[in-house]
């Protein structure tokens, strides 16, 4: 739904920051656009149609038009937040009701807070550029959405295959067995297959595999270190076991790979 709200539609589009005093308070207020509002640092309580919302730092929060706002700050000390402002023209019913189901608030990604760097650095140094503004903005909530979808996927996953997950990133270029796999994440090697099986169509020891590729493939294209040293940073056994394993996922050696990259084409991952 957030994708029907067209350009053209978005009448403005702007971004803020701000650091209120201890015993600060703003409002009240009626919103009259989708605005996000980051809180970095301090305390903050929104009242919203009468409900107070505790907000915690290091969460962007969604308002949506029409409600009643007021916001309470820090009794201790000061408060940073920033926020983001757009106007969009005639929002229809169906429009407002979907803004209303999507949660007041998250996590601050690191995304939003580039995005929201971007957008107070083209209001300073270009104040005219407003259709750079309203694109930006638009972004801003698209980004909001998608990071909430994200958000939702990760909960339904099983926890072990998260736990598991950690450990092969953290430590993929080191030996790491199923046993281990499972006892990091508590279950059997046995169950721990069967999660990964229904939730990533693969095995943990093939999805370790996996990610050792990708990890080497990052160091072809963006290093200058030699495929032997690569292969041993990612975990290979051996340089012809780490050609062999990149030419399946890939379907090219590395030193194609290290070429294809280099010249600027693109890798086929297909």
């Amino acid at each position: 739904m957030a994708n029907t709200v067209t350009f053209n539609r978005i009448r403005s589009a702007y971004a803020g920051t701000v650091i209120y005093p201890a015993n600060g308070r703003y409002g009240p207020r009626v919103q009259e656009d989708i605005q996000l509002v980051l809180l970095h640092s301090g305390e903050m309580s929104i009242e919203i149609d009468d409900e107070v919302h505790e907000i915690t730092p290091g969460s962007v929060v969604l308002l949506k038009p029409g409600h009643h706002e007021q916001f309470i700050f820090s009794s201790k000390g000061e408060t940073w937040h920033r926020w983001i402002s757009i106007h969009i023209e005639d929002l229809s019913e169906k429009e407002k009701d979907y803004f209303e189901e999507l949660p007041l608030c998250q996590r601050i990604s690191e995304e939003m807070n580039r995005l929201t760097d971007l957008m107070l650095s083209v209001q300073y140094a270009h104040p005219s550029e407003s259709d750079l503004l309203r694109s930006l903005g638009m972004s801003a909530i698209l980004l909001y959405v998608s990071e909430m979808s994200r958000t939702r996927a990760l909960e339904e996953i099983h926890p072990s295959i998260l736990t598991a997950k950690s450990l092969i990133h953290s430590t993929f270029h080191e030996e790491i067995t199923l046993t281990m796999l499972a006892e990091h994440a508590g279950v059997s090697p046995e169950h721990l297959v069967r999660l990964f099986r229904m939730s990533e169509k693969t095995t943990p020891i093939k999805y370790l595999w996996h990610y050792r590729v990708l990890k080497a493939v990052e160091y072809l294209t963006h290093t200058g270190l030699s495929i032997t040293e690569i292969a041993i940073r990612c975990g290979f056994k051996s340089t012809f076991h780490f050609a062999r394993m990149v030419k399946k996922q890939m379907g090219k050696t590395p030193s194609e790979v290290r070429q294809f990259s280099w010249k600027g084409n693109p890798i086929d991952k297909a």
